[in-house]
């Protein structure tokens, strides 16, 4: 499976063949996250941003259903092993996004320290100093390519 190095930046691609391959990736990177982590997820509509989290969130402990906040913009699940703030910027302009601040969430001003998973993160004004990066692909086959930078 995956194994991410903490002490430096690499590059990891898996092939996920299902849904169920892609929640696993979710539960293994809850695995490697710790309070303050931050997970940037890029990728087209329905290339597995949310199914990730979802894996994710199970890893996690949560146990109420995990859905794509495109309109509540984020989600946040405080009663987690570590806390999960889910959020989803498809919608949103820049400005939109910068007022956000969401930087409150990566660096737990008003929030307790968790895990923040961003969804259409290319769309963030500017990135925290540390993150994962997974972007996810949809393959001809219907499968899935992730590619995974520790940055």
């Amino acid at each position: 499976m995956l194994v991410l190095d903490t002490n430096c930046a690499m590059e990891e691609i898996i092939i996920l063949p299902d849904e169920e391959a892609t929640k696993q990736l979710g539960r293994h990177l809850a695995s490697q996250l710790t309070p303050n982590s931050v997970l940037l997820l890029q990728g087209d509509l329905g290339a597995g941003k949310t199914t990730l989290v979802q894996g994710l969130g199970e890893a996690l402990g949560i146990t109420e259903p995990i859905l794509s906040p495109t309109f509540t913009l984020i989600n946040e699940y405080p009663e987690a092993r570590i806390p999960l703030y889910h959020v989803d910027l498809y919608r949103l302009t820049p400005l939109q996004v910068q007022q956000m601040h969401l930087e409150n969430y990566w660096l737990a001003i008003d929030v307790p320290p968790g895990i923040t998973a961003i969804e259409w993160a290319n769309l963030l004004p500017h990135f925290p100093p540390h993150y994962y990066l997974v972007t996810l692909q949809i393959l001809h086959d219907s499968s899935r390519k992730a590619t995974i930078l520790r940055v």
